[in-house]
């Protein structure tokens, strides 16, 4: 039985977002794709529906999903997880937010920001986390009219599998 968090509807346009399902992965996949493509960073993806599913939906999942669906058909979502900050304690990650571009503007984004931040608000996390890229306006013009702070003194770090391969070999 699926779980609707949210149901938007008027006069043009109608969705629900809802926590997402293994049948939702493929969509899901699509719509990582769409972001990266969006990005500049297509060729990125290395990640695949199945490896999706099992961390998702597997014994040992590692991430929770919500998804907007309008006539029936995925066409946004957000993939978040917790983490733990020595400051705060439990927190939220939003690892991706992502609408359909021809779906945009309907409020489904905000509706999918939102059942994340409810969720992270339920389980008394110490707060909910997320990046954006720099020049990425659209986005970051959305998370200043929901009101989020967005910190420009931390730089993101990281090390890609090649990168951790040769840091742990020693080279």
């Amino acid at each position: 039985m699926r779980r609707y968090l949210w149901t938007m509807l008027d006069s043009n346009e109608g969705f629900v977002v809802r926590e997402g399902t293994p049948d939702d992965v493929p969509a899901v996949h699509r719509l990582i794709v769409e972001l990266a493509i969006y990005e500049r960073a297509e060729k990125e993806v290395t990640n695949s529906v199945e490896q999706l599913l099992a961390d998702g939906f597997g014994p040992h999942a590692i991430y929770r999903l919500f998804v907007a669906e309008h006539e029936g058909e995925v066409v946004g979502m957000a993939l978040w997880y917790e983490k733990y900050s020595t400051w705060k304690g439990r927190c939220g990650f939003l690892e991706d937010l992502v609408v359909r571009k021809d779906m945009r503007g309907k409020g489904m984004g905000k509706a999918l920001f939102l059942a994340v931040a409810k969720a992270c608000a339920e389980a008394d996390y110490g707060r909910m986390e997320w990046q954006v890229l720099n020049w990425n306006e659209p986005a970051i013009g959305f998370y200043k009219s929901l009101g989020a702070e967005l910190d420009p003194e931390w730089l993101n770090g990281k090390l890609t599998r090649a990168g951790l391969s040769a840091l742990s070999e020693g080279r």
